[in-house]
C-alpha cells in the first residue's frame, strides 16, 4: 500500500523538472513582460503628461521644439485665450504621444508573449499586414484627418481664438482637434471642418492687420484738403492713449484709389494688432466722416457752376 501511494509522488518532481520550462520559466517571463510593459506605460504616459502641463505660466515643455505664431493681441489677452490655446494645442498633441506610446509598448509586449508560448508569428505579422492594408484602404479618409490635423498643431497654422477663412466656412476657432475643427461664424453659426478637406486656410490673427479705408468724395471736392484731414485724423488717434497699442505703425494716405464722374475714392491704409482691424476702422471710418461733414467736403452734389448743363432731347423722327 506505501508502495503504491508513493509511485506518484515519486514521479511528480520528475515531472515538473521536465516541464520546468512550460510550467515555471515561462509563466514567470510573461509575468515579467507584461508587469514591465505596464510600468513603462504608466511612465511614459506621466511624462508626457508633465511635458504638457505649463510651469508658472510659461509654454508648455512640449510646445517649446514647435513653432508658435501665436502674436501679442489685446483680444488674446483680453479674453484669456493665450493659455487656453496652447493648453488645448498641448493637450491634443499630448494624447497623441501617450495613444502611440501606449499601443507600441502594447504590441511589443503581445509579440513578446506570443514568443514565449512558441506561437508562430509569422502567419500572425501576415494576416496583420493583410488587415492592415484593408483598414488604410477604407479609412484613408480619417488618417489623412488625423495626419493633416497632427501637421497643424505642430506648425501652429491656427488656434483657438483664431479668425480664419476655410473658403465655405469663416468665423472665430472654438476648438481644434485631430480630426476636425469647430469655428463659429459671425452669425452663430458652428461649423465642424474635418482637416483632411482643408486645401488652405486664410488666418486673420498672426502677425499684423492691415486696415483699408477708401473713403469716396464728391468728384469736385479738392481731393488735396481731403487727404490731408484724413490723415490727421489716423494720427490723431493713434496717438491717443486708448489707440497707441493698437496701432503698430504710422497710418498713410496712399492717394487716389478710383476716380469716376460721380465721385473720387481715396484709399488710408493702418497696420494694427491682430483682430483689432475691424473695431479700428469702423472708429476711423466715424472720425474721418465727421471731420469732412465739418469741413464741408463731403458734398452729394456737385456745385451748381459745376454741374454740366442738360441737353435738349432729341427730337423725334418722323
Amino acid at each position: 500500500m506505501s508502495i503504491a501511494a508513493s509511485g506518484p509522488v515519486i514521479s511528480l518532481p520528475k515531472f515538473i523538472e521536465d516541464h520546468s520550462t512550460v510550467l515555471i520559466e515561462s509563466p514567470i517571463r510573461i509575468a515579467v513582460i507584461i508587469l514591465v510593459a505596464l510600468i513603462l506605460r504608466t511612465l511614459a504616459r506621466r511624462m508626457i503628461d508633465r511635458a504638457i502641463r505649463p510651469v508658472g505660466g510659461r509654454v508648455p515643455r512640449l510646445l517649446r521644439p514647435f513653432r508658435e505664431r501665436l502674436q501679442s493681441s489685446n483680444f488674446f489677452e483680453s479674453a484669456g485665450l493665450v493659455s487656453e490655446r496652447r493648453t488645448q494645442r498641448a493637450a491634443t498633441l499630448g494624447s497623441v504621444l501617450k495613444s502611440a506610446a501606449s499601443v507600441m509598448i502594447l504590441v511589443v509586449a503581445f509579440l513578446l508573449v506570443l514568443s514565449e508560448l512558441r506561437v508562430n508569428l509569422a502567419p500572425f505579422i501576415a494576416g496583420t499586414s493583410i488587415v492592415g492594408v484593408a483598414l488604410g484602404f477604407g479609412a484613408q479618409n480619417i488618417v489623412k484627418d488625423f495626419l493633416t490635423g497632427m501637421f497643424m498643431l505642430m506648425e501652429d497654422q491656427y488656434g483657438v481664438g483664431d479668425v480664419i477663412d476655410f473658403e465655405k466656412a469663416s468665423g472665430t476657432v472654438e476648438a481644434v482637434g485631430l480630426r476636425s475643427t469647430r469655428l463659429r461664424d459671425v452669425n452663430g453659426t458652428v461649423w465642424y471642418v474635418r482637416n483632411g478637406e482643408v486645401v488652405r486656410v486664410g488666418n486673420k490673427s498672426q502677425g499684423f492687420a492691415q486696415v483699408v479705408l477708401d473713403v469716396p468724395i464728391d468728384a469736385w471736392a479738392d481731393v488735396a484738403a481731403a487727404s490731408t484731414a484724413m490723415l490727421d485724423v489716423a494720427k490723431e488717434m493713434a496717438a491717443e492713449d486708448g489707440w497707441s497699442n493698437v496701432f503698430i505703425s504710422e497710418p498713410e494716405v496712399q492717394g487716389v484709389e478710383a476716380l469716376t464722374r460721380d465721385e473720387t475714392v481715396i484709399r488710408l491704409v493702418a497696420r494694427v494688432r491682430p483682430l483689432e482691424q475691424w473695431r479700428t476702422a469702423r472708429e476711423l471710418r466715424r472720425r474721418i466722416r465727421g471731420r469732412l461733414d465739418r469741413l464741408d467736403i463731403d458734398a452729394h452734389l456737385p456745385p451748381e457752376s459745376a454741374r454740366a448743363p442738360e441737353r435738349p432731347p432729341p427730337a423725334p423722327v418722323e
